[in-house]
């Protein structure tokens, strides 16, 4: 987590070098289109059928919840089995959820009932997906120094996509509503299933024969829990993903009662926060070196949390789009430099269980932030509720920052043993 300079923009795309990536890039540039469009028809049904913040946040319960109690059993599949195979399998089915969201709303027989049955679902498969996912791209990388790259430009992708899918789906909704953009997004699947098909792999490396099931997680939490670097990253993540990204669960709540608009509305406000992540994203993908990610991490936790402070006090559309540019800036940048540091520093028999817990921390704690925000948007109100949650990350990136000389000196080892230091004083050049 030492200090280093950020890369020319030149690099910006060099992991698409490599064809598996290249054919995963493209598949995952369509399909993620569709995904964002899903999740914002699915707030705005949900919403329209309830008129509760409240349904807003237990609907999001279902669809996370299924992270935080199968993740780690998931982590040490991932370990064991085909990643590639595993992509595969989640795929098809959260095509299939997809179809069925679709089916049920243009049919007009859709209800809460259905939403949540089929968000439980979704966050089955999204339980396995993840850790795949995040471990296979060390697969279709060849060359390790260009995992950096690859992380970040994955992160491109999925904000590109939340700069269009939300703003697309706004559009949709309006003119022929919710079920039309469940179709679409079903139907996206169809290339990133026909990119993971057309992937030439190599013969995986030998693997040690797997031990019991609780013993290789109470070694991969042991690990997690026992290095502070890990450790300290993945409680930051947590922090933000509790308090402050169950924002957009609310997203609909601030779009018609505070901004007194629809569903257009709601796709701008959506789109303003992915125009930030994506330039956070690109950013990363401009740097060509892990160093320094750790200071870029607290400061991108307290954009995200100073940001979402400001926006709670906006009662206007142009300026809450405005503040929405670095609340989505500050997080995506939190992410994704929090991924890249955890794969850069986990040993590879190790890392699909590391992963499934940064599943656990993002993805794991967000049902229980998105309870939460419904039950303090009951009590307190919409506003309110996000001023809690951006002073809770601001807090949290400041802890960080005094720890991150103690943070730096424990990962100094392992980047020389990677060769990504050399074996100097540890504090030398940090920043």
């Amino acid at each position: 987590m030492s200090a280093g300079a950020p890369g020319g923009w030149r690099s910006l795309g060099r992991a698409l070098r490599h064809r598996n990536y290249r054919l995963f890039f493209g598949g995952q540039a369509v399909s993620l289109v569709g995904t964002w469009m899903t999740r914002v028809a699915t707030g705005w049904l949900v919403y329209s059928l309830s008129d509760s913040a409240w349904m807003l946040g237990v609907v999001g319960f279902a669809g996370q919840i299924p992270t935080f109690v199968l993740a780690p059993f998931a982590g040490v599949m991932v370990d064991r089995w085909d990643r590639h195979r595993v992509l595969v399998v989640t795929q098809v089915l959260a095509m299939l959820q997809s179809a069925l969201l679709a089916a049920f709303t243009l049919s007009e027989t859709i209800g809460i009932a259905h939403i949540l049955v089929l968000s439980l679902f979704q966050g089955v498969v999204n339980a396995l997906d993840m850790p795949a996912r995040q471990t296979f791209v060390v697969e279709m990388i060849e060359e390790r120094e260009d995992l950096p790259n690859a992380i970040a430009l994955n992160s491109t992708i999925v904000n590109a996509a939340r700069l269009v899918g939300p703003g697309v789906a706004g559009l949709v909704i309006a003119a022929f509503g919710a079920g039309f953009c469940f179709l679409a997004d079903a139907l996206s699947y169809l290339p990133v299933i026909a990119s993971l098909v057309a992937m030439r792999l190599g013969e995986r490396p030998p693997r040690r024969e797997p031990g019991p099931m609780w013993s290789e997680l109470r070694s991969g939490f042991r690990y997690a829990a026992g290095f502070a670097p890990v450790r300290a990253l993945l409680l930051l993540l947590a922090l933000a993903s509790l308090m402050g990204m169950p924002y957009s669960v609310l997203m609909p709540a601030i779009a018609e009662e505070t901004l007194h608009g629809g569903a257009h509305t709601l796709g701008f406000l959506m789109s303003a926060a992915g125009l930030g992540a994506l330039g956070g994203a690109v950013y990363l993908a401009a740097r060509t070196s892990v160093l320094g990610l750790g200071r870029v991490t607290a400061i991108s936790t307290f954009v995200f949390g100073a940001g979402l402070v400001a926006f709670s006090r906006s009662a206007s559309l142009g300026l809450s789009l405005l503040l929405l540019v670095p609340v989505g800036a500050g997080m995506m940048v939190q992410l994704a430099a929090t991924n890249t540091l955890l794969q850069t520093l986990v040993d590879e028999d190790l890392r699909g269980r590391v992963m499934s817990f940064y599943a656990m921390a993002l993805f794991g704690t967000i049902p229980f932030g998105s309870l939460l925000a419904g039950a303090l948007a009951h009590r307190l109100g919409t506003p309110d509720t996000l001023l809690v949650g951006g002073l809770a990350c601001i807090v949290g990136a400041l802890l960080f920052l005094r720890r991150l000389p103690e943070l730096r000196r424990a990962v100094h080892p392992v980047y020389v043993s990677r060769g990504i230091l050399p074996a100097v004083d540890p504090d030398v050049g940090a920043g």
